[in-house]
């Protein structure tokens, strides 16, 4: 992924916030030798410098973890396009605007463990409670290790352990341009109200200089 200087994330605390509120990507394997990689869509839960998610057990994704631990796990959202004529302000023709889409990414990369509930007795039930602890934490739920044994052997857990000096965090919100484009793209996004654009517009101005909202 190619990240220019101004897209760069402002800092640790920025890439961790958007990860832990979009806690949903594509874990890829690249495995030894193959083709392509596998690549899995899932939920996860990012505690600290690890990363812990369930997949079912005949998921191909652990013959290629079992080849190769390394993985990345890729996050974009917050997605939001952006016209050609919002790019104009003044007197400037919206004719001659380069349209564009805003967006955030994250590629995670980490060593992958499998934890099977067959051969270490409460490691995946102990996933499914951090998860569950994390991504519902005001409903209440009975112990999956108590209620759910049976089930527990179909699914395996991963923790994937993070590489921090090989994160890439790219957030892409018109650092290109000077702060009263910027403004005049966050006005437009309030007022269009699509999918994406109130997280889009908030990025902005997150990263507007003082003032520039």
């Amino acid at each position: 992924m190619y990240i220019a200087p101004v897209d760069a994330a402002t800092g640790e605390g920025e890439w961790r916030a958007f990860v832990e509120a979009n806690a949903f990507g594509h874990l890829v394997a690249a495995g030894r030798g193959r083709a392509v990689p596998v690549v899995v869509p899932t939920q996860f839960v990012l505690d600290g410098d690890t990363v812990w998610l369930h997949l079912v057990r005949r998921n191909p994704i652990f013959e290629a973890v079992a080849e190769n631990p390394t993985v990345l796990l890729s996050i974009a959202a917050d997605w939001a396009f952006i016209p050609s004529a919002w790019k104009a302000i003044g007197d400037e023709d919206p004719r001659r605007g380069i349209p564009t889409t805003y967006y955030g990414a994250v590629q995670l990369t980490g060593s992958a463990t499998v934890l099977d509930e067959r051969t270490h007795s409460g490691s995946v039930a102990a996933v499914l409670r951090r998860q569950l602890a994390t991504i519902q934490p005001a409903v209440p739920v009975d112990d999956p290790a108590e209620v759910h044994q049976p089930a527990l052997g179909t699914i395996l857990g991963l923790r994937i352990d993070l590489d921090l000096d090989q994160v890439k965090a790219k957030f892409k919100y018109g650092g290109n341009v000077d702060a009263a484009h910027r403004a005049a793209v966050v006005e437009r996004l309030r007022a269009r109200a699509g999918p994406g654009d109130a997280a889009a517009a908030a990025h902005v101005v997150e990263r507007l200089p003082p003032g520039g909202d």
